[in-house]
């Protein structure tokens, strides 16, 4: 193509020679053509005289013609040394006679005359320079941006060269009322003239748009991470992820951006903005999604991959998408307005903005398609907090699009953001409210051994402590929610179940949706343990089972001061008294008949002690005190506080009894055999056993 360009722009100088009436442009100055019409007319004369002499001796005119010759060729000789040599013309030079010439043709183009067009020799010349150097970049022997005088050179050629096609296409469309002959001839010059302006315009194009092209692809800053090399990072390890930061993205100098500029401004006013803004668009495209991938680790993900995905798997990816829209909001989008806007600077800004809007709404719509693509996954509990966290990325974002965005592609970007976002939040609540199902499903008969805190409670308040550190967000999407069930009669929340659909509207003024459903779950969570204490064959250890739980759920919650505030102290007392309510009967049914034994009820008659009877009391409190040491030293109470309070409590109960007992009564023993026999335990030693019951280890008797 270069070598048709070539070729016809030559037949194009040539023909503007012919068309100007004159010959190809020298540097031969005009004194030489006087020598040589001087010249001229001497042989002309000469020949003339000859010619008039008939019938003279011939060798004496040959001779005489001969020695003319001779002496015109040394005179020639002597002129050309004489005259000295006039420097080649060059590109700086004939485009000051472009600029004057450009002139004269608005002028021409502005007047009402009749004028007469005439084109220049310089013209030719300038159009040749251009080539030449246009040819010495192509071949490399000179490179762009070695030397920014040659370069803002030939940018100011290129210019030129797109304001003689504006004005001499003006000219014709001014001239064209001229009569027939007239316009004939203005058409022939001006189009002629306009195919070898594009011929060349063409090719200096093609150049700019190459190098355009090269400078945006292999100027900006190469990163260092490697895309596959890069460690998954870790829950609420965001910062750690390597980033750029607003002085290195997207990593132009100044100079490089001042080069982008200047081409892009020739472009454009040359005609060529749709091949710059599309080179623009497509290279800064590849490079920012490149760099999402090498330097954020971020990987694009279709719909259809996040959903066959592993949640172990997506769950090491949602870290990364969060972190690539904070970097993104931060650094990278404004970044890149910034750059489009530079680059741009001199054009409308409609351009810039549509470059660098189109490029960030598509990011930004790629990046909201991977949540709600995770907002379709199959629900599971252990999803929650990832989506929580996903909806709060989202929610952040929505308000900082109105200054980074054009306004079309903000308003876009934003209903996309926001449509994503409500899908997070209605997965959320509804993963939530599934904790309902967790809990009546749970319909296990096989109580748990030594009456020891339930894995169903367990998971249920560990479940709900992690979700209160959401507290404010989980209030605001089941608050979104129930606007729109309210807004859908078809279907209610799943926490306005049937059996409380009335408390809760009672409440409904005073308490949230999402504090009624904390209460909702806890509620249920009460009636299942209720139902699993009643599995034990013991009420004592019923009881045990009751309070390690209970005091579970209590402690979980005051450990936690969002739960805390959600479920408030009223609901705290509450519970505390139920567990004193626990610890009382468990008192009453385990040790009541141990207690029996210690009475003096029944051991006199008449005034004086019943030997057998007491020989009874001592041997049944004995054999008691043993079983229950061997059964409730396999009993668990876990929380050391709770493990206190009972031994403290049982210690207080019957170590004074039994004493009291031992004091009064063993008097009537006969000393030795018989006292050994029946007091097998001084109140130290009832002490100390006391101290090993609920360790989960079975002693048996000592």
């Amino acid at each position: 193509m270069e070598k048709n360009l070539a070729e016809h722009s030559g037949s194009f100088a040539r023909k503007a020679d012919d068309d100007a009436g004159n010959v190809t442009y020298s540097p031969v100055p005009e004194s030489d053509n006087k020598v040589d019409a001087k010249m001229d007319t001497d042989d002309t004369e000469e020949t003339t005289n000859s010619d008039n002499v008939v019938g003279e001796n011939e060798p004496k005119k040959n001779e005489e013609k001969e020695e003319g010759e001779e002496e015109k060729k040394e005179n020639e000789e002597e002129a050309v040394e004489a005259q000295p040599e006039s420097p080649p013309p060059n590109l700086e030079k004939v485009s000051e006679e472009i600029d004057q010439f450009l002139v004269t043709l608005e002028n021409s183009n502005n007047s009402k005359g009749k004028t007469t067009l005439e084109i220049p020799k310089f013209l030719v010349a300038f159009l040749d320079l251009l080539e030449q150097k246009i040819t010495k970049y192509d071949s490399g022997e000179a490179k762009w941006a070695d030397s920014l005088e040659e370069d803002s050179l030939f940018l100011e050629a290129v210019n030129r060269v797109s304001n003689l096609m504006k004005h001499f296409t003006e000219y014709y469309n001014s001239h064209r009322e001229e009569e027939q002959e007239d316009q004939e001839n203005v058409k022939g010059k001006t189009e002629f003239m306009l195919n070898g302006l594009c011929a060349i315009q063409q090719r200096a194009m093609s150049f700019l748009e190459e190098d355009f092209r090269s400078i945006i692809e292999e100027s900006r800053n190469p990163n260092k991470s490697d895309p596959k090399g890069k460690q998954p990072v870790a829950e609420g390890s965001e910062s750690e992820t390597p980033t750029e930061t607003a002085m290195d993205f997207p990593g132009f100098g100044e100079e490089t951006v001042t080069n982008l500029r200047k081409i892009a401004r020739e472009m454009i006013a040359g005609g060529y903005d749709s091949e710059c803004y599309q080179v623009y668009a497509v290279s800064r495209r590849h490079a920012f999604e490149d760099g999402l991938y090498r330097v954020l680790g971020y990987e694009k993900l279709s719909i259809d991959e996040v959903q066959r995905m592993p949640w172990e798997t997506l769950e090491r990816e949602i870290p990364t998408w969060i972190n690539t829209w904070k970097e993104c909001l931060a650094v990278w989008f404004p970044g890149e307005r910034r750059l489009a806007e530079e680059v741009f600077t001199t054009e409308a800004d409609a351009a810039a903005a549509s470059l660098y809007g189109n490029l960030l709404g598509n990011v930004s719509i790629q990046l909201v398609n991977f949540a709600e693509s995770v907002a379709l996954t199959k629900r599971a509990g252990e999803k929650l907090f990832k989506l929580l966290d996903m909806f709060e990325t989202l929610r952040d974002a929505v308000p900082s699009m109105e200054n980074l965005f054009p306004e079309d592609v903000a308003w876009e970007v934003k209903t996309e953001t926001t449509s994503a976002k409500c899908r997070l939040g209605e997965a959320a609540v509804l993963i939530f409210c599934d904790l309902e199902n967790s809990i009546k499903s749970e319909t296990g008969k096989t109580p748990v051994a030594g009456g020891a805190v339930h894995p169903l409670t367990r998971y249920i308040m560990n479940y709900l402590r992690l979700a209160c550190e959401y507290k404010d967000t989980l209030e605001e999407v089941f608050k979104e929610h129930s606007k729109m069930e309210r807004a859908d009669s078809t279907s209610r929340p799943r926490y306005e179940g049937e059996e409380n659909k009335n408390k809760i509207e009672a409440q409904k003024d005073n308490v949230s949706p999402f504090a009624a459903q904390l209460m909702r779950v806890m509620e249920l969570l009460d009636s299942n343990l209720e139902g699993k204490a009643k599995l034990y064959k013991e009420v004592a250890l019923s009881c045990i089972f009751m309070m390690n739980n209970g005091r579970y759920i209590v402690q979980k919650i005051k450990g936690s001061a969002e739960i805390y505030e959600v479920m408030g102290e009223t609901w705290c007392r509450k519970r505390s008294t139920e567990l004193r309510t626990y610890h009382k009967n468990y008192q009453v049914e385990a040790w009541s008949k141990i207690l029996s034994f210690l009475s003096p009820k029944g051991l006199t008659e008449n005034g004086k002690v019943q030997k057998p009877v007491l020989k009874e009391r001592f041997k049944s409190f004995n054999a008691a005190f043993e079983e229950i040491h061997k059964t409730q030293s396999a009993w668990v109470v876990s929380d050391e506080q709770l493990q206190s309070e009972l031994r403290v409590s049982i210690s207080a109960l019957v170590i004074p009894a039994y004493r009291s007992f031992l004091g009064r009564f063993s008097q009537y023993l006969d000393p030795g055999r018989q006292t050994e026999k029946y007091i097998k335990y001084q109140a130290e030693d009832v002490e100390t056993y006391i101290d090993e019951l609920f360790d989960g280890n079975p002693h048996g008797r000592r």
